[in-house]
């Protein structure tokens, strides 16, 4: 039996971006570079490690809104699109850089990437991803666990404790639908908690969930181990705490490993750097430069003069930082456990999208980690929370601390100058759901229909996402809109409803564009 236990943890979430209005829509290209670059590279590892016979355990949270994007058959049929226009462009390259010996091998291996992904997305699982991640759920390598419906920052949201009850309530119910069994555990939006919160969590049959460092640190009690053995709080929920050190060697951008200099640049894309004539086709349809995902450079340093990118070599970094990693974990478990009453965990989580889309060489790093942790498992040894929990199920009792993973630690990221504006509609918002849930306790029909949907504009409203975008100043404009128009419609919808004269046809639109949670029932609300 090791030494010690290491969780390592990747969430997987993406907003709610589905456009049938638009033939082509630019910020759905989030999902679909993600699909390219992420999720598809990890299964890859995955169905390698099966295929090698070397047993593997991850935590993985599938969101609400990946799920439902993941299973939409408009987005399946948009992404084969991309990905044949991604092909398309491949061969393109292969033509143009013939004579250019540092970039012909890159975009021939682009070139191999695309098809082998298509392979696997259209032969292997026929479109939807989901039944490859629950395949190996149901192998017992992945432990699924869910998030709130829409990602929203539930701190926030906390002056109408029923809107928080739906988040993690419709959230459950989702994650059922897709993988066929209720989670375990909750990846709190953002780790964004307050005390109260597990109250709801129980509730809905969860067991445990992730703080940032601080959320245990700073518990009452404090904890005699700190992060390295779960607590519970007093309700019974468990709360596991992110370790600082593991996080630091892969998320810092001056000590983290994805920084190193061998590493593709990730910004340096032909998008912006070829020709517009030669590149247009490839670029959002209004001609506005983009990623296409094509990228001939390493990071070289801080410089402007980027060098060529060499995969050999940046495969070489990633297998050396892999066992880094893994030296560095058994140092800390040698350490840890000589001073414990039981075996210590490292809990490890990381956005999933680091892994290929930030960071290319993020899924060599992670095979190359499993399968010397499989070869060494004497110290450090993988396990997941609900097994932890059944192996050591006595664990201190405390109440967390109000804290997030986010910009300094609590909820500034989301309550600032740049985005606090939305939170007194949402507030409005969340009180007039909870009072058409109990006026109308036994809708039929059309007015059932709007109830439903008025609880599903409200969800998307509240994605956190929204008010991230804000506070980072990138795509303000599309989060402005998101925000206003799902607003906009519950407001109409609410309206339409207490006067009794529902508008069918507007109805059937809206429902057509927002079809997330097509099994809701707006009765979680009241």
């Amino acid at each position: 039996m090791a030494q010690g236990y290491l969780a390592l943890v990747l969430h997987a979430h993406l907003p709610f971006v589905r456009h049938p209005e638009h033939d082509n829509f630019l910020e759905e290209d989030w999902l679909f570079q993600a699909i390219t670059e992420t999720y598809i590279p990890l299964i890859q590892v995955f169905e390698g490690m099966e295929r090698d016979g070397i047993p593997f355990k991850l935590t993985m949270s599938l969101t609400p809104p990946l799920l439902s994007m993941l299973g939409d058959d408009l987005l399946q049929k948009r992404y084969l699109r991309f990905l044949d226009r991604s092909l398309e462009l491949a061969e393109k390259e292969i033509i143009r850089t013939r004579t250019k010996p540092d970039d012909l091998p890159l975009a021939q291996m682009y070139h191999r990437k695309l098809s082998e992904a298509r392979v696997l997305f259209v032969d292997r699982y026929q479109h939807n991803l989901v039944r490859a991640f629950r395949n190996f759920m149901e192998a017992g390598h992945l432990e699924i666990i869910t998030c709130g419906a829409t990602h929203g920052y539930l701190p926030l949201m906390n002056l109408t404790p029923n809107a928080v009850r739906a988040q993690i309530q419709v959230a459950v119910e989702t994650h059922e639908r897709f993988l066929g069994v209720r989670p375990s555990g909750i990846w709190l939006p953002e780790c964004a908690y307050e005390p109260g919160i597990e109250t709801h969590l129980a509730e809905a049959g969860l067991r445990y969930f992730f703080l940032d460092t601080h959320g245990l640190s700073y518990a009452q009690p404090r904890p005699q181990y700190g992060v390295h053995t779960p607590i519970l709080c007093p309700n019974g929920v468990a709360v596991f705490g992110r370790d600082a050190e593991s996080s630091r060697q892969v998320w810092s951008s001056k000590e983290g490993y994805p920084g190193d200099f061998d590493y593709r640049d990730f910004y340096r894309d032909i998008g912006y750097d070829l020709d517009h004539d030669y590149i247009r086709p490839y670029i959002a349809a209004t001609g506005e430069r983009k990623m296409t995902g094509f990228k001939y450079h390493r990071i070289t340093g801080a410089t402007d003069q980027k060098e060529p990118y060499q995969p050999q070599d940046a495969r070489s970094k990633a297998s050396a930082h892999a066992g880094d990693f893994l030296f560095n974990r058994q140092r800390q478990v040698d350490q840890l456990a000589s001073a414990m009453d039981r075996p210590p965990i490292i809990v490890a989580p990381y956005d999933a999208e680091l892994f290929g889309h930030w960071w290319y060489e993020g899924p060599d790093w992670l095979n190359f980690l499993l399968r010397r942790i499989a070869a060494d498992d004497e110290v450090v040894s993988l396990i997941t929370p609900s097994e932890y929990l059944e192996r050591h199920p006595k664990n201190p009792v405390a109440t967390p601390s109000a804290s997030s993973w986010g910009h300094n630690g609590y909820h500034e990221h989301w309550l600032s100058s740049k985005n606090d504006w939305i939170y007194r509609h949402l507030h409005k918002a969340a009180g007039r759901m909870v009072e058409l849930a109990q006026t109308y306790p036994d809708a039929s029909g059309l007015e059932q229909r709007a109830l439903n949907q008025a609880a599903r504009e409200l969800l998307l409203a509240q994605s956190s996402d929204w008010a991230f975008i804000m506070f980072a100043e990138t795509m303000v404009e599309y989060a402005v809109k998101r925000t206003k128009d799902h607003l906009i419609r519950f407001t109409r919808l609410y309206k339409e409803i207490r006067k009794g004269r529902i508008d069918a046809t507007w109805l059937a639109d809206i429902e057509s564009k927002d079809n997330i949670f097509p099994h809701i029932d707006y009765r979680v609300y009241s």
